[in-house]
């Protein structure tokens, strides 16, 4: 008897068992359909598509049990997957049908004026002033997914009532979260959603089994107040986010160590008696991957990002050390958390193969919410790609912009008259195994190419800003951003709190990236904060 967790046998579960764990709570996972006759408390967690969720669950036994489980009266707790399994059905998978309990459908937003999916920090609105479950109105929540259940009381009556708070995304509003009889559920993911999630998990885990329990179509249950109708402000809430990056790697004594290098090269330079540098040194050692990772999250990184700079040497599935670094972060950290490198399909030394989905599968079971692979690597399936962000390299290539023909005119970024660049024209390359190979391939095909093919975000890296820190390559932003509908991480160039603020302001950009300003201290995470919120910029402080 007590608390039980449903894994449904894909995306991340990880995260949530470490948080209930460092909040001192045990639990039991479902096993089998059985196991559900035991629980007097369930957490529904997951990450992935709604039917890989229902079909899961019917192939294992367990979608009938579930149902019969809230039916009973018994406390759930259903977090992003967990909570829109309960509609009736999701236009992501239309021949799966939901469990219904909620009578409205799961739709897809519109990209027509944003990006999609919806990922970052967004705020919830209660529907009502009082406030049971402590989510509260002034706090940001870590949202990630591409369908939502929409808030319209005038034409889902039925299910506006058990909306408990909702939230705007361009000019969109959605439930974020649903509260009636014993069922609570969230759109957003507490266990990702730093200091605020985890006071919300605690308190409804600390209340008594008693103050949830109720049965969704009980007779008893007191009126409800009429679901207020509610307009889109001008302005969503979804801030901009700052990731802490850590380019990780084994040194020559074999230890995993953050580095940094510049144009991705991350050996200390040592002079010679010509003051001609060379790269024979050591590798550039910035701090141990999880102790930096732990204290980003303390100085209040959105998001931590760990890139396996030599994972394309390895197979991954091989690579006990990195899985260790991811494993060991998530239990101390409660943002999202993304690894890269080395998410393709490899063979270890005797033969054995793995699937690209199954490389990210033992990643995002460690503990990942997001995955990263790299221009170069092939694709694997729409499945495995929506889950992923892809990190883009990118060089300039110089041509004459009055004599050049070639397939990528259209491309052409022009300098600015009185720059630096001025008079001269260029194209974005793509590049792979840390800058040191080129692709004929351009910036504005790769980014469309992975964007049809379902990837969830894209990284992009230019090795000609990579540690430079005169800031990021705007036209290079602007140029991705404006070729596809997904959000975009701007990386590679940063070198004061002032070039985040330029590039949020220059360039619709969700999110900006920066190492190496971080792990020398030369601007804190929080500074980069303060410089964007006293210039209106929205940010989670």
């Amino acid at each position: 008897m007590g608390l039980y967790l449903l894994d449904y046998g894909a995306g991340n579960v990880q995260s949530l068992a470490n948080t209930l764990s460092t909040l001192g709570h045990k639990f039991t996972w479902i096993s089998s359909p059985e196991d559900f006759k035991l629980a007097t408390s369930l957490v529904f967690p997951g990450v992935g598509a709604f039917e890989l969720a229902i079909q899961n669950l019917a192939t294992k036994g367990l979608l009938e049990p579930l149902r019969e489980y809230i039916l009973s009266g018994r406390p759930y707790f259903g977090i992003c997957i967990g909570m829109q399994v309960l509609f009736e059905s999701s236009a992501e998978s239309p021949t799966a049908p939901g469990l219904g309990i909620v009578p409205s459908p799961i739709t897809r937003f519109d990209d027509g004026d944003k990006a999609v999916p919806h990922m970052g920090w967004n705020a919830s609105q209660l529907l009502h002033s009082d406030d049971p479950e402590q989510i509260h109105d002034s706090k940001y929540y870590y949202f990630v997914h591409s369908y939502c259940a929409k808030y319209d009381p005038e034409r889902y009556p039925a299910a506006a009532q058990w909306a408990y708070t909702t939230t705007q995304y361009g000019q969109e509003l959605f439930i974020s979260s649903i509260r009636k009889a014993n069922v609570f559920g969230t759109q957003f993911h507490p266990e990702k959603s730093g200091a605020a999630g985890l006071a919300l998990l605690d308190a409804w885990l600390r209340k008594p089994e008693s103050a949830h329990s109720s049965s969704p179509g009980a007779t008893s249950i007191p009126p409800i107040l009429p679901p207020p109708v509610i307009r889109p402000k001008p302005q969503h809430q979804l801030t901009k986010r700052i990731i802490a990056c850590m380019d990780v790697r084994a040194n020559d004594s074999g230890d995993l160590v953050v580095t940094k290098g510049d144009q991705y090269d991350v050996r200390e330079k040592h002079a010679s008696d010509t003051v001609t540098a060379t790269t024979g040194g050591a590798v550039r050692n910035l701090g141990k991957p999880v102790t930096l990772a732990e204290q980003y999250y303390k100085d209040g990184a959105d998001e931590l990002c760990l890139l396996n700079i030599t994972s394309f040497r390895h197979s991954p599935l091989r690579d006990q050390p990195m899985l260790a670094v991811v494993r060991a972060a998530a239990e101390r950290v409660f943002v999202p958390l993304t690894i890269g490198g080395g998410i393709k399909d490899s063979v270890d030394p005797d033969g054995t193969k793995h699937p690209a989905l199954e490389v990210a599968g033992t990643y995002f079971r460690a503990g990942l919410i997001n995955g990263c692979t790299r221009t170069g690597a092939r694709a694997t399936g729409l499945a495995l790609l929506r889950r992923l962000r892809m990190r883009m390299g990118y060089r300039l290539v110089y041509v004459d912009p009055e004599t050049y023909e070639g397939p990528y005119k259209a491309e052409l970024v022009c300098g600015e008259p009185g720059s630096s660049e001025s008079g001269k024209a260029w194209w974005y390359q793509c590049t792979i195994s840390g800058g040191r190979e080129a692709r004929a391939l351009s910036v504005v095909q790769l980014a469309k190419g992975v964007e049809r093919l379902g990837a969830g975000e894209l990284l992009v890296n230019s090795i000609d800003r990579d540690g430079s820190g005169v800031g990021f390559d705007l036209d290079l932003v602007r140029l991705i951003k404006s070729a596809v509908r997904i959000p975009v991480v701007a990386s590679s160039g940063a070198g004061s709190k002032e070039h985040f603020l330029e590039v949020f302001q220059k360039t619709d950009v969700e999110s900006a990236l920066a190492a190496g300003i971080f792990h020398r201290k030369e601007v804190g995470i929080d500074e980069v904060k303060q410089c964007l919120d006293d210039n209106k910029v929205i940010v989670r402080r």
